[in-house]
């Protein structure tokens, strides 16, 4: 049960080895755009999101955290248009990247997906319905 508090996705915040490269991947792979730079984090534009707070990736070096343990987390997921999933095939692939392609019928959604620099699953989705 939903109590409709929740309205959109506010951030995605990762802990990672190697800032420098992780924000290369997210800026020119995945096509982020970067918001701001401070020494230990990197902080990514999504989406505008709801009610004035701008959706967000945040990456913080994992040098800098009190809590270094390692991510629990399966993937991440930014959403695409339906029309730009071939060209975004062919950017990613044209990038060297190894792509898994996926489609999952019950919610008509086709999917790609690549790994960071880390070993992160990160998905580019899209609701199709001819799926």
């Amino acid at each position: 049960m939903t109590t409709g508090r929740i309205k959109a996705l506010g951030e995605i915040a990762l802990r990672v080895n190697d800032l420098d490269a992780m924000q290369a991947f997210y800026q020119n792979v995945i096509g982020l755009e970067l918001m701001k730079r401070f020494t230990d984090s990197a902080f990514f534009k999504v989406a505008d999101g709801y009610g004035g707070h701008t959706q967000i990736l945040a990456l913080f070096d994992r040098r800098a955290s009190l809590d270094p343990q390692l991510s629990t987390l399966d993937h991440l997921a930014f959403a695409i248009s339906r029309e730009d999933f071939e060209a975004e095939r062919a950017r990613l692939e044209s990038l060297g990247c190894q792509l898994e392609l996926a489609t999952h019928a019950w919610v008509n959604w086709r999917s790609l997906y690549v790994s960071d620099p880390e070993g992160n699953t990160v998905e580019l989705v899209c609701y199709d319905p001819d799926v």
